[in-house]
């Protein structure tokens, strides 16, 4: 399951990296270790860089806002913004998958309109979609040992 050449990274683990999470640093670490050295595109959406910068502008951290910057430049990932046709795209995965939050359809939307070839998550319910392969942190931790 870990041949892939562009990966959509939800927002969990950016945060388990970006934040030395003790339980996920290992394995997210690993994931994008093997981006870097396998010359894997990461791409994320415009919704991860929302939702990871909550935190830091609320508790007044904003370093952390540099660090996330930071990340990004270096690890040279592709933000994609969202526009019409994701938000579209993301009705139809809301109508088809019932359960779906709006930003979680945003997010797989924005994957498949950008052309990955997998989305690494660790929201194991996002697993249903079927419009391309999902890895949980849980699955690659698993692959790894």
């Amino acid at each position: 399951m870990t041949d892939f050449k562009r990966v959509f990274v939800d927002t969990a683990p950016i945060i388990y990296y970006l934040e030395n999470s003790s339980l996920y640093m290992e394995s997210v670490k690993n994931f994008f270790s093997k981006c870097i050295k396998e010359d894997i595109q990461i791409v994320t959406s415009a919704v991860t860089v929302e939702e990871y910068l909550v935190f830091p502008y609320s508790s007044g951290k904003l370093e952390l806002v540099d660090n996330f910057k930071k990340f990004i430049k270096y690890m040279n990932i592709e933000v994609v913004n969202v526009d019409s046709e994701v938000a579209e795209q993301g009705a139809k995965l809301r109508g088809q998958y019932k359960n779906f939050k709006a930003m979680d359809a945003l997010q797989i939307a924005t994957a498949v309109i950008s052309g990955c070839d997998m989305f690494f998550t660790n929201d194991k319910q996002l697993r249903q979609e079927k419009e391309l392969p999902c890895l949980t942190l849980d699955e690659w931790e698993n692959e790894q040992e």
